[in-house]
């Protein structure tokens, strides 16, 4: 079983956790101005690839190399890897086709689904009270969905819709991957699942090489991208591996129910940065979504808290919600 060794600083981690959804906004900000020219696989790429030395160095400096990377359950790194590898892509495409504060706001949805997948998969018993968070919760994502499902035939709202759905679907998969760490937890090291996920991202992303190349598809059809591009997409794996310590880090000075409820800053942080670099402000319609689903989403972290759920160690391995990994 593995041990992680906690210590009792809210401020540190408070910090920490506010300085790691900082990055993950500045990330998707790049993935985005780079989504006019890299596929969304491309992107997972460079996403993994810059972010392993990263990690490689922060687990020798933990002494996690050897001892910490013997996984005890390899198809359930697998899988993780799968699902958290094609929410990335997921999210990456949406990034292209919506603004980021929106794509921040239907992402708040992943603790909505994993509390669904819990009680299915898991076996958990969900009351009432739960399940009423979770309506209000997945009623707050119909609002912020509301306008992207409309049955106008205009390619831009075609174009939005598509991306609307690809977010949804990274929520979904998103809170599978969160349903699998908390399996995985009860054997694996923090270190092997950080770096079993970075592995197989980086894999399985260059194994779309072929593909696009095969079929032809713009979604998949990797490009050579200019330096400008390039610069961009190798400082997301960069600044998403430092992002990725970040969040792990937190969870050693603080409980994951006191850092949950901070992971929804990140709609500021969205916000900001959708307005000075793309110009992009939230509607009316995404604010008050996104209310109802914060809204949600705090009443189950604060129910997980009486009941005494301590997940830390499952939300030390995700992104925090609305963000990507």
């Amino acid at each position: 079983m593995p041990q992680d060794m906690t210590q009792n600083k809210p401020g540190t981690a408070i910090a920490l956790r506010l300085s790691s959804l900082f990055l993950f906004m500045v990330m998707a900000a790049l993935i985005k101005a780079a989504s006019e020219t890299v596929p969304p696989p491309q992107a997972v790429f460079f996403r993994s690839l810059f972010a392993f030395p990263v990690i490689l160095i922060w687990l020798w400096q933990k002494h996690d190399l050897r001892r910490g990377l013997i996984p005890q359950n390899f198809m359930g790194h697998v899988w993780r890897g799968l699902f958290g590898t094609t929410a990335m892509a997921l999210t990456f495409g949406g990034l292209g086709l919506l603004p980021l504060p929106e794509v921040t706001a239907i992402g708040y949805a992943t603790p909505m689904f994993t509390v669904l997948f819990a009680a299915l998969l898991l076996g958990e018993r969900v009351r009432l009270f739960r399940l009423s968070a979770v309506a209000l919760g997945l009623i707050g994502v119909m609002i912020v969905l509301a306008p992207r499902l409309s049955l106008d035939s205009d390619a831009v709202t075609r174009t939005a819709t598509i991306g609307a759905l690809m977010v949804v679907g990274a929520s979904v998969l998103r809170a599978l991957v969160q349903i699998h760490v908390r399996k995985l937890v009860q054997t694996e090291n923090t270190a092997a699942i950080v770096f079993y996920f970075s592995l197989t991202a980086t894999c399985l992303s260059l194994l779309t090489y072929p593909l696009g190349e095969w079929t032809g598809w713009a979604g998949l059809d990797w490009v050579t991208p200019s330096w400008r591009v390039a610069g961009y997409m190798i400082t997301v794996g960069l600044i998403g591996g430092i992002a990725q310590i970040l969040v792990t880090s937190s969870l050693r000075f603080g409980a994951a129910s006191m850092l949950a409820p901070f992971d929804y800053s990140s709609m500021i942080f969205a916000s900001f940065i959708g307005w000075v670099v793309f110009g992009e402000l939230p509607t009316p319609a995404i604010l008050a979504g996104a209310a109802l689903v914060i809204a949600g989403g705090v009443l189950i972290i604060w129910r997980e808290r009486q009941l005494g759920l301590d997940r830390s160690k499952a939300k030390a391995n995700v992104a925090p919600q609305g963000a990507p990994e």
